[in-house]
């Protein structure tokens, strides 16, 4: 071997990177990982420096989300790994395919608790696919070819390779390179697909249930047609509202936070449920309450592509280990359905899902309801809306019809502060298309330093802050349980308006619903041309939710008690 021959190994984990299709790493630098940065030096990968590693990791979620190829996020040991940790449960929870490499310290270093030094194994254990550190840099093809396979085959999620710093800059002859992931797909049977078929064709009140990862537009557009066809009522899963176009007459709403009452009758009432890539967790079920474990009352078809999810929490009738895609592409295969039994069934559901949609008054100058359908009016069809958690969030789920595949950003996990940074990269991603995030006063303060980010880089997004002065969900629960005893849920903000002009983006304050139209023209104008913009929205705390005001709560709390 000779000097000219010999590569570190951050090029040759930078060589990996690219074979296997990664555009952009999204991280924070440290010291730890220096020899990977320079590697970067000069390659087809742009590294895009973020304000925090939680940031960065949310980023490589919404990467992964948008592309269905890992998001990858690259930062330091010890305080920047567990900063990173919220974007990798996301990523877990959501079933997102991402990748994050870690600094670790020198490998002579270790079990001495050392500078920043963490075990990652045991850390990140119960939020990843697969955790490993790799030692011999020769084996880098190895670990990286394993790593890609695993984020997306089967129920697609995070990995997490620690990366010894004196491993990366050490020198070593290239080991022989591998080629590009194909993630490894499961079909149904057969016999899986003449048995659901035969169980559809005899119900009467069925609906179908969408979720979950692993999805592309293909594979939906395949859904859509089945359904369409055989008039079937679908649902989306929670967050999970641009998997089937909004308009369709066969969609009929969000089963998640905030279901309409009407749809979750329906869920309860169904005789069957096509449940496909859907887990079927808390929030979609109401907390286990619309299906009940372990056996439901209706008839369970779960199409699920990890055979240890399929009859953990639920005992389903019929249970078919299968990727969605491929699942997809069988149902094209079917002989055509009679949907004539349960015409008027999915009608009388699509007629609740657009008086649900409907905007609804509540207190103040600001209506969110009003805004929000205003939006929906006037944004292009694939206008990317991104959001963290929080009661704000409820205006937009409830009132905005998705109309395409991941024009919808929002994590399932409920993390507080997603929204900015999801935004950041899906405007990376898609820089021609327009981007908003919405955030609550809360929520922003998370990762709202992104907005530097943004305005490093020229991404032109733009964040509606809804501020009420308040941790608005937990606030909610503090009424319902503890009525009139606040605690811990005020806050005093800062000017955003004047905080997103500090970091170079335009910014406008709106107090009332009139106010912002003209604010929005505005501000898409300065994204459209390259610059971040923010909207702060003043929303009166009594309008905590679209259909109870905190009064309202506090007072149901109070005559209960």
């Amino acid at each position: 071997m000779t000097n000219q021959s010999a590569k570190t190994g951050g090029e040759l984990l930078a060589e990996a990177l690219a074979i296997h299709g990664t555009e952009i790493a999204f991280g924070v630098p440290g010291e730890s990982y220096l020899a990977l940065l320079d590697a970067l030096v000069g390659g087809s990968i742009r590294f895009i420096t973020c304000r925090q590693e939680g940031g960065a990791a949310m980023m490589a979620d919404a990467y992964g989300k948008l592309t269905g190829r890992p998001g990858v996020a690259m930062v330091t040991r010890g305080p920047g790994a567990t900063n990173a940790a919220a974007g990798v449960h996301i990523a877990f929870q959501d079933s997102t395919p991402m990748i994050l490499l870690v600094g670790q310290v020198a490998r002579d270093m270790r079990d001495r608790e050392a500078f920043q030094e963490v075990d990652y194994r045991q850390m990140y254990g119960a939020l990843a696919k697969w955790v490993a550190e790799i030692d011999d840099a020769r084996r880098i093809p190895e670990y990286l070819n394993r790593a890609f396979h695993t984020a997306t085959s089967g129920r697609p999620g995070p990995v997490v390779l620690a990366l010894p710093e004196d491993m990366l800059s050490e020198r070593v002859a290239p080991p022989p390179a591998v080629d590009r992931y194909a993630p490894l797909e499961a079909a149904p049977t057969p016999a899986a697909m003449a048995d659901l078929h035969r169980r559809l064709a005899a119900a009467e009140r069925p609906l179908a249930l969408l979720g979950g990862g692993g999805w592309d537009a293909e594979s939906l557009a395949r859904v859509r047609a089945f359904a369409e066809a055989a008039d079937l009522p679908v649902a989306a899963s929670f967050r999970c509202q641009d998997y089937l176009d909004n308009r369709s007459a066969c969609y009929v709403g969000h089963v998640g936070i905030g279901i309409n009452p009407a749809l979750a009758a329906r869920v309860k009432e169904a005789d069957l449920l096509l449940v496909v890539g859907a887990r079927l967790g808390e929030s979609t079920t109401a907390g286990y309450t619309l299906v009940e474990p372990p056996r439901p009352r209706q008839q369970l078809i779960h199409v699920y592509p990890q055979a240890e999810e399929l009859n953990r929490v639920y005992d389903a009738d019929l249970g078919i280990v299968s990727d969605v895609k491929a699942f997809a592409r069988a149902l094209g295969d079917l002989a055509p359905l009679d949907g004539s039994r349960w015409a008027a069934h999915r009608a009388a559901a699509r007629a609740d899902y657009e008086a649900h949609i409907e905007p609804l008054p509540v207190p103040g100058a600001l209506q969110m309801a009003d805004i929000v359908r205003w939006l929906a009016e006037t944004l292009p069809e694939d206008a990317i809306l991104a959001n963290g958690a929080g009661n704000y969030t409820t205006w937009v789920h409830r009132f905005f019809p998705y109309r395409g595949w991941r024009t919808q950003l929002a994590p399932t996990s409920g993390s507080m502060g997603y929204g900015a940074p999801a935004a950041v990269a899906a405007k990376a991603v898609h820089p021609d298309r327009p981007v908003i995030a919405f955030a609550g006063d809360g929520c922003f303060m998370m990762h709202g330093q992104e907005l530097a980010t943004a305005a490093q880089y020229g991404l032109g997004i733009l964040v509606i802050v809804v501020d009420n002065g308040m941790y608005g969900t937990i606030r909610m629960h503090q009424e319902r349980e503890y009525p009139t005893r606040v605690s811990g849920t005020d806050l005093r903000n800062p000017d955003f308006a004047a905080l997103a002009a500090a970091y170079g983006a335009h910014s406008a304050r709106v107090e009332r619903t009139e106010e912002f139209f003209p604010a929005f023209e505005t501000a898409m104008a300065e994204a459209e041309a390259g610059r971040p913009a923010l909207l702060h929205l003043i929303i009166d705390p009594e309008a905590l939710t679209p259909v109870q005001s905190l009064s309202q709560i506090r007072e149901k709390a109070l005559g209960a008690a």
